[in-house]
């Protein structure tokens, strides 16, 4: 049993520091498990598989002026569910002149479709299509998680050879890193996968400036310049009330200065 317990201990050194001996070799042999090793990929092979089917996750942005910003962004909501989409976000903002920026998701056969009826609903001021190729990393990924799953498949067999509690604490240790890693490249695929497959496209929408529209903006003119009338006459009342008190008390002091020097002055005794 001791000697069993020992040729464990090697063998799953064998996993940890992906080498081993002469010896080490003899012993994984006794036990039925072969050397865990990254398998080789044919840069070949790799090319071909890159040129048949690449993964590409696009994304596209568009900057629209539409005459009414909200019956655009309803319009380009019934295109994206007709297409197979969803809407991931939508804000409509201002006052007279109304912005506002919609960011919907598309499954990838439809992206251009999609693209062609959304700008069909006003003046393209902008645009912008991104594709990010992540073929190379979802080969990686793959291959990677393939050789993970082999390994944990190995330390399950390992695991039932421990033959005391020591030995199944370190088996359970690396088969915990084992599934760690697996966990965390899978949760990376599935969102590439997602990625690839569903595209995204956000449209930024405004309405004309006024100047451009039926009254070329004389109305808003005039009542603006009605504001600014108004609040001239505001500051010339708010000076007045203060100045006028001012005045009044001038003209005071200078009539009763006067009246002093008419009569007050020639009664002195040196004016006789």
């Amino acid at each position: 049993m001791l000697q069993i317990g020992s040729k464990l201990k090697q063998v799953l050194y064998i996993f940890i520091v992906g080498s081993r001996t002469n010896e080490q070799k003899k012993i994984s042999d006794t036990l039925g498990v072969s050397e865990y090793s990254v398998p080789s990929r044919d840069a070949g092979a790799n090319e071909a598989v890159i040129s048949q089917d690449r993964k590409i996750i696009s994304k596209a942005s568009i900057q629209l002026e539409v005459d009414n910003v909200q019956a655009a962004f309803n319009r380009i909501t019934n295109i994206t569910l007709a297409n197979g989409g969803y809407v991931s976000s939508s804000s409509v903002y201002g006052g007279d002149r109304k912005n506002g920026q919609v960011t919907v998701r598309v499954p990838q056969k439809n992206f251009h479709s999609a693209i062609e009826q959304i700008e069909a609903l006003g003046t393209i001021k902008s645009r912008e299509i991104l594709g990010q190729d992540v073929t190379e990393e979802f080969i990686d990924l793959g291959a990677r998680l393939g050789n993970l799953q082999k390994q944990e498949t190995r330390l399950q067999e390992i695991l039932k050879m421990a033959s005391n509690v020591k030995e199944v604490l370190e088996v359970e240790h690396e088969l915990e890193r084992v599934r760690g890693e697996i966990e965390r490249l899978t949760g990376r695929l599935n969102y590439l996968n997602q990625s690839v497959e569903i595209s995204t496209i956000t449209v930024s929408a405004s309405e004309p400036a006024p100047f451009a529209g039926e009254n070329w903006g004389i109305v808003d003119s005039l009542i603006e310049a009605a504001r600014g009338f108004i609040e001239s006459i505001r500051v010339l009342i708010v000076f007045t009330g203060i100045i006028l008190p001012i005045l009044i008390y001038m003209i005071l002091v200078i009539l009763i200065a006067l009246g002093i020097k008419r009569k007050v002055l020639p009664r002195l005794p040196w004016k006789k």
